[in-house]
């Protein structure tokens, strides 16, 4: 038996294969331009001068880590506000370091550096790969290729129990010495050194490329072999170990998708695919403001890059967006900013069942009541009476919160059943511990534009392996698209001057 809200199995299978499809930052951005592009979406370079029409789509990359996706309303003027949705594209993982290689033991081991604040003793005893960006010589030219690793060629393999008496006292690893993934061992590598020419004879394979002193030839082999390009030809890389298992919807009534990188492509999938589908000629006809999708990178480590959160991204696109559609300014950029709305959206901490002491009496988010709205006094997340009252009030005016949920028994449905779900959760840290961090803040303060913080609930945050409710992936998706449809009509009712 399995129960099902209504259109929400298809929305996360939808969001399945977007995860799938995105090992990397790098490869979210190609995922996402893949699905704007098939929804008539232009694509636009920072180089160039923009030349854009009231009811066109456009969206610009920026590192290929970051993407910026936007529909202008057809009555549209300089000094109209923006709706705009805020996520970020990485996840915490480990990164191979500029020189890999190690030998040791025996075997040959990948170097890598932590990136961000991961649950790192949950990589341990995985199946693992790469992937990835790669720069590759072409002939007198050089371009930059996305490349992913589907067979497991990782493994990080815990020390036994009989060598370590105290290790169920608490996993704790030194990430220098101890998070270091396993890529083959020395005597099956050397052996695949040796191979036979055309008369049958062992030639030793030429060791002495400046890419090899760096990292594995072996490595270099296999990203070659993707690639269809010699090793000597790869000039540099940016590669992150990842998992090999593939995302999935799970539990015994199919009510949860486990995958990694939850947080956060679970908010860039919802608020990506609610702009395209709130892009039409009709939605867009009478449509006042520009309705935007920012999905940027580094968010995991503070945001302090050209691409991401904290650079000057956002900014620069509401000033050329505001200033390509009529004369040059400034004014007009400021009462754009002060007629906008930010959703930083990022995901949340679900109430665990085994620690329920870890959250707040009154504030305890749970899955399958859609998105939880952070508020914090200390201002990490950028949430007030105001923003989130015009989030909340979007969703109450059409009734969400009403939803039918159907039994089903090998197939029929033996049961309907009209529940009451409300369509948020409010949710404050405890006083005693740590509150996470968001794009809100950062951006709230470097553009001046209204913010409110929200997101999915979700388990098993900075996992390799992370859970979050099916029905909430098509509540949030679809919180989304009315913030984009609504937004304009309900700010000109909220008076704050």
């Amino acid at each position: 038996m399995k129960a099902a809200i209504l259109g929400a199995q298809e929305t996360a299978s939808d969001f399945i294969s977007f995860l799938n499809a995105a090992p990397t930052p790098f490869h979210a951005v190609a995922e996402a331009k893949r699905r704007l592009e098939a929804a008539g979406f232009t694509q636009l370079s920072e180089r160039d001068s923009w030349a854009l029409l009231p009811g066109g789509t456009y969206y610009f990359t920026r590192n290929f880590s970051t993407i910026v996706a936007f529909a202008i309303g057809k009555r549209f003027y300089p000094g109209c506000g923006f709706a705009i949705v805020g996520a970020h594209t990485d996840s915490p993982c480990p990164k191979l370091k500029p020189r890999s290689k190690i030998v040791k033991g025996g075997f040959l081991e990948l170097g890598v550096q932590t990136y961000g604040s991961g649950l790192w003793h949950t990589w341990f005893d995985r199946d693992l790969t790469v992937a990835g960006r790669v720069m590759v010589r072409r002939g007198n030219g050089f371009s930059h290729e996305l490349v992913h690793v589907k067979e497991p060629i990782l493994r990080i393999p815990t020390l036994a129990i009989h060598l370590d008496k105290t290790v169920s006292e608490g996993f704790k690893i030194n990430t220098q010495t101890q998070l270091v993934p396993v890529l083959a061992s020395c005597i099956k590598d050397e052996l695949s050194k040796s191979l036979p020419d055309e008369n049958g004879a062992l030639v030793a394979e030429d060791a002495n490329s400046k890419a090899e002193a760096h990292h594995h030839s072996l490595l270099l082999k296999i990203l070659s072999s993707e690639l269809g390009c010699e090793s000597d030809d790869i000039c540099d890389f940016e590669l992150q170990v990842c998992d090999t298992q593939p995302s999935s919807i799970g539990g015994a009534l199919k009510e949860f998708v486990f995958s990694g990188r939850l947080d956060n492509l679970c908010m860039s999938f919802c608020s990506l695919k609610a702009l395209i589908d709130s892009t039409s000629e009709a939605s867009l006809e009478n449509e006042t403001i520009v309705r935007m999708v920012a999905l940027f990178d580094h968010e995991e480590v503070g945001s302090n890059s050209a691409q991401g959160a904290g650079s000057p991204v956002m900014l620069d696109a509401l000033k050329r967006i505001t200033i390509s559609m009529g004369e040059e300014s400034s004014q007009n950029v400021e009462k754009a900013i002060q007629q906008s709305l930010l959703v930083s959206a990022d995901m949340a901490h679900c109430l665990h069942p085994n620690y329920m002491d870890k959250h707040e009496e009154n504030h305890q988010p749970k899955m399958h009541k859609g998105l939880v709205v952070k508020y914090n006094a200390n201002q990490r997340y950028a949430t007030n009476a105001v923003t989130s009252f015009i989030f909340k009030e979007i969703a109450r005016r059409q009734d969400l919160p009403t939803q039918v949920i159907r039994i089903f028994f090998q197939g029929k449905t033996v049961r309907k059943a009209n529940i009451f779900l409300l369509l948020w959760q409010d949710f404050v840290v405890r006083n005693d511990m740590a509150c996470g961090s968001t794009i809100g803040p950062i951006l709230a303060s470097g553009v001046g534009i209204r913010t409110v913080d929200v997101g999915a609930p979700q388990l098993s945050m900075h996992s390799i392996r992370e859970m979050c409710g099916v029905d909430d992936v098509g509540y949030s998706y679809r919180h989304f698209k009315l913030f984009f449809e609504d937004f304009s009509a309900l700010d000109q009712h909220v008076n704050v001057d």
